[in-house]
């Protein structure tokens, strides 16, 4: 069937010339919309086989890809275009005595957005491009809407995160940086199997919300007529595993904290939790400086990586220091010269002091002032407050303090792990002391959970536990500044809001 001329579309936009085509194509009897295509090759295996091709050289094979139009330009009866797929870049041509007039002419009216598949031999132009000439095409998707003016290289950040397909389309770093988190996770994954770690799953809908200090978004079951919370964390019914007899639990999941949002925080991000029976927050650093070494040297073939102009060096051991030395190193201030000390010092600094606030909440004021921003190595900073931390074991040597570390890369915290409390009474007790500072205004502290202190009773062992925020990771290896660069589809303001 000969295809009818189209009418004129003088003075129509470009996305009513797109529809017109579309209804063009299906009064040819051609469907816009395909429903399937069986390519042979993806584009990076075509580049890859052939890269040795001379110029001028045919390779006598024919494959079939499928892809993005990305480009086109005419040269009267012949065509040249690029086609992008998942791997990467092609140009294609096509000669009018190859494919026939009908054939040809459709494909001159195709445009910058739509897929198709062609098939046809690969060979290397005499200007040296490695291209496929086109034996036959399919029209497989109709693009509607034309992709942005000089779409390539789109900068525009609003813009980027709100449309991440024409981000992705537009922009191959950030196609490889979203490739890069997939093989991390893939990594994190085999290197837990290679050590007996058991992924699980574990609710995101909970009754009780626990395991960080956070405030929850929350939501509400209409059949049962019962309140329910996102998860902020994955510790509670992990450890309920380790009361179970699995001795080795991993998950990486999504949590929820309905917090700020800046360049290292999403109201929504990607966690890995781990709990290791009949281990202490020492294996625990030592496995977790065995896994961020491993995966930096599989990223980048060594142990140093270079994120916004600084070198970081993961080789093992990282550097160490107790919170109290951390004090009196960055914030001159030493923990044992009291409460009234701590709030003199952080009311020096500026900093809004809460009417109430205990010890440990003053620590934590000062030390996120004056510490993380310091420590731009790999750092774990140990034992911590008891206050500040309900879950985890008081120091064998001091109760003040409880064996915890966080680990701090660039400033930013990018795991935090504990000697896991597993005294239920002493647990019960520290339910109560965050209830406590709960009724007394403290938003962010824990809820009382009476039936994991149950589970306690039933007998957890000793054990270590680590969370790592696979999204700060990914930002490190990736060298992207800001979380929403590494999360595919990050929280905005509503655009009225933006404006």
């Amino acid at each position: 069937m000969t295809q009818t001329a189209p009418p004129s579309l003088e003075g129509l936009t470009e996305e009513e010339v797109r529809l017109e085509k579309m209804n063009q194509l299906r009064a040819s009897g051609i469907n816009p919309f395909a429903y399937t295509y069986d390519p042979t090759h993806i584009i990076s295996k075509v580049n890859a086989t052939h890269e040795a091709l001379e110029d001028g050289g045919h390779s006598g094979e024919t494959v079939k890809i499928a892809g993005r139009i990305v480009a086109k330009r005419g040269h009267g009866k012949a065509t040249f275009g690029n086609i992008l797929d998942q791997s990467g870049e092609i140009q294609y041509y096509a000669k009018v005595d190859s494919l026939g007039e009908e054939a040809f002419d459709r494909l001159l009216h195709l445009d910058v957005g739509d897929i198709i598949g062609i098939e046809g031999e690969p060979f290397r132009s005499r200007r040296g491009q490695l291209t496929i000439k086109i034996q036959s095409y399919t029209l497989l998707t109709k693009a509607l809407h034309p992709l942005p003016e000089k779409f390539h290289g789109l900068q525009d950040k609003e813009t980027r995160y709100r449309q991440r397909y024409v981000d992705l389309i537009a922009n191959p770093e950030v196609r490889e940086t979203f490739k890069a988190r997939s093989k991390v996770i893939h990594s994190i994954r085999e290197f837990l199997h290679d050590k007996d770690f058991m992924d699980v799953e574990t609710p995101v809908l909970q009754t009780i919300y626990g395991g960080a200090s956070a405030r929850p978004f929350s939501t509400h079951h209409n059949e049962l007529d019962q309140n329910l919370f996102l998860r902020i964390s994955l510790e509670l019914p992990l450890k309920r595993l380790l009361v179970g007899g699995f001795e080795r639990v991993y998950e990486i999941g999504r949590v929820f904290r309905n917090e700020g949002v800046s360049y290292k925080h999403n109201p929504e991000y990607t966690l890995l939790e781990l709990y290791q029976a009949y281990a202490d927050y020492t294996d625990v650093m030592a496995l977790t400086e065995t896994l961020l070494s491993k995966l930096v040297q599989d990223v980048k073939g060594s142990h140093e990586l270079e994120y916004q102009g600084q070198t970081l060096n993961f080789q093992p051991p990282f550097q160490r220091i107790t919170m109290v030395d951390a004090l009196k190193k960055y914030a001159g201030v030493d923990v044992a010269d009291g409460e009234d000390a701590l709030r003199a010092r952080a009311i020096e600094l500026g900093l809004d002091v809460p009417e109430k606030a205990h010890r440990g909440e003053l620590i934590n004021l000062l030390y996120d002032k004056t510490v993380e921003s310091n420590l731009i190595q790999p750092t774990f900073v140990m034992d911590y407050p008891w206050e500040t931390s309900p879950l985890a074991k008081r120091k064998r040597d001091n109760p003040d303090f409880v064996e915890r570390f966080e680990l701090i890369i660039n400033g930013m915290e990018i795991a935090n792990a504990f000697s896991e409390l597993n005294d239920p009474i002493d647990q019960h007790d520290r339910f109560l002391d965050q209830q406590k500072a709960k009724d007394a205004g403290y938003e962010d502290a824990h809820e009382m959970d009476e039936d994991f202190v149950t589970a306690l009773k039933y007998g957890m062992p000793p054990a270590g536990g680590l969370g790592i925020g696979i999204d700060r990771v990914v930002m490190l290896l990736t060298d992207s500044p800001s979380i929403r660069d590494v999360i595919l589809f990050p929280h905005m303001r509503s655009v009225n809001e933006a404006s």
